[in-house]
């Protein structure tokens, strides 16, 4: 068995760790004590869980939650027929299931470690274990939102602010003219009115916003003019103001899309020479083949050949000068230059078609981050909350775990979630550029 061993001198792996005795363990109040440290320091980062319907899931009751909603009426304008019963709606409901899954994990440090240092080693580890174990749950939850179908592009503005248009793609977003601006807030927010989402507490919207991109709204005069004389009441974990009837939540975890160059460092997109939505292929390198293959002209490494497998890509017509269509990479044939795509693009290749990086967006200098800020009405998704099974610190002493000499003992979390979207059309994804979108990486 290997287990990484944090020392004091760096770390090292557990030669036996075998022998696990029952004695020595710790007292009930230093195990509250420690999983208060967790909970502390795991709440600041819950910052999508706590806008999401929490649903309690008793011990006992299976591994898996049913979200129940009742199917709406439509209008009823047809004027009644005297004597004449109408013929009625039908009324029923629909479901929305999900299981949940575990997740976790631990450091080991040794005892000399534990002995020596300065600082109260157990008492660090179970600090940033906490933040780990916030950051993963948000993040799972994060995931799920980030599949919601509704999506709004900022517009693209001239050096004088003014609307020349707005992107129907990721990649056609620039880091200089797509930035988020009140005006695309305030059009976030009419979308889901017009959807009839309901509002959070106070009659608002909330949105979930990265800094960098928080850094252009918060830069704007309309935001400054706003919270001039604003009066802060916040409501949610992580609250930094409010604009047009949203209330923004900001959060390092809110999606960074930016997938970078396709080819090398200084090319960003795969120059074609070929493409066939109906290609017999069975050469591959990477990924699998599938019917629709482009052919290009760049020599691709097996480095290259692999790491594209799984890119999303946008097909740039040469002859339209536009962007028409997007897929995903499955596969590569390194030796024949051969690209597969999970889906067919329905275009006659030319000369000059491209294969663009579909992640992130693009700058001067090449592609760049893309920002996705959530906004969200009411109970627009549930996460599970296991009873038993929520955040948990777990720390073994040596003589618990640390093999035949006891040389080191284990800090860690463990915890049950899930999460899943239950009304589309009470969230959308605003994606923008920002002053940061050249430095900042995908998260």
């Amino acid at each position: 068995m290997n287990m990484t061993v944090n020392t004091t001198t760096g770390d090292a792996n557990a030669f036996d760790a075998s022998a696990v005795h029952s004695t020595g363990a710790m007292s009930t109040a230093m195990k509250t004590y420690y999983d208060t440290e967790l909970l502390e320091n795991a709440r600041p980062r819950l910052i999508f869980t706590q806008l999401g319907k929490s649903q309690f899931l008793p011990a006992g009751h299976g591994d898996s939650v049913q979200w129940r909603k009742w199917n709406t009426f439509d209008k009823s304008l047809t004027p009644l027929t005297e004597g004449v019963i109408p013929s009625g709606q039908k009324f029923g409901q629909s479901a929305v299931s999900v299981s949940v899954q575990q997740y976790g994990d631990y450091a080991a440090i040794s005892d000399r470690l534990n002995l020596h240092a300065v600082d109260n080693v157990l008492l660090g580890a179970a600090e940033e274990m906490g933040a780990a174990g916030g950051e993963t749950a948000d993040t799972l939850v994060r995931n799920e939102v980030c599949t919601g179908t509704s999506v709004l592009y900022a517009d693209t503005l001239d050096s004088t602010g003014a609307i020349t248009g707005t992107p129907s793609y990721r990649y056609q977003l620039s880091a200089d003219n797509n930035r988020l601006t009140p005006d695309v807030v305030n059009k976030a927010y009419t979308f889901l009115k017009k959807q009839k989402a309901p509002f959070f507490e106070g009659n608002k919207y909330v949105a979930v916003i990265h800094p960098s991109a928080a850094y252009d709204l918060r830069s704007h005069p309309d935001w400054m003019e706003a919270h001039k004389y604003a009066a802060a009441h916040e409501i949610f974990e992580g609250e930094i103001g409010e604009l047009h009837g949203v209330r923004f939540v900001e959060s390092t975890e809110a999606p960074i899309f930016n997938g970078g160059n396709l080819f090398d460092d200084s090319t960003a997109y795969l120059t074609m020479t070929a493409y066939a939505t109906n290609a017999s292929s069975t050469s591959v390198s990477y990924g699998e083949v599938s019917a629709n293959r482009a052919t290009v002209s760049d020599v691709l490494t097996n480095a290259i050949g692999e790491a594209l497998v799984g890119r999303r890509v946008h097909y740039y017509d040469a002859s339209a000068t536009a962007l028409v269509g997007t897929a995903t990479i499955v596969g590569v044939d390194v030796t024949n230059k051969y690209v597969y795509m999970d889906a067919p693009i329905s275009v006659t290749w030319a000369s000059g078609d491209k294969l663009y990086p579909g992640e992130g967006g693009n700058s001067v200098s090449g592609p760049c981050a893309v920002y996705g800020t959530l906004f969200f009405g009411k109970d627009a998704f549930g996460v599970v909350d296991p009873e038993g099974m929520g955040m948990e610190m777990i720390i073994k002493d040596a003589s618990q775990i640390g093999g035949p000499l006891n040389q080191f003992s284990t800090v860690g979390y463990k915890f049950e979630t899930a999460a899943r979207i239950l009304y589309q059309n009470r969230m959308v994804r605003v994606e923008s550029c920002s002053a940061y979108s050249t430095v900042d990486e995908a998260n």
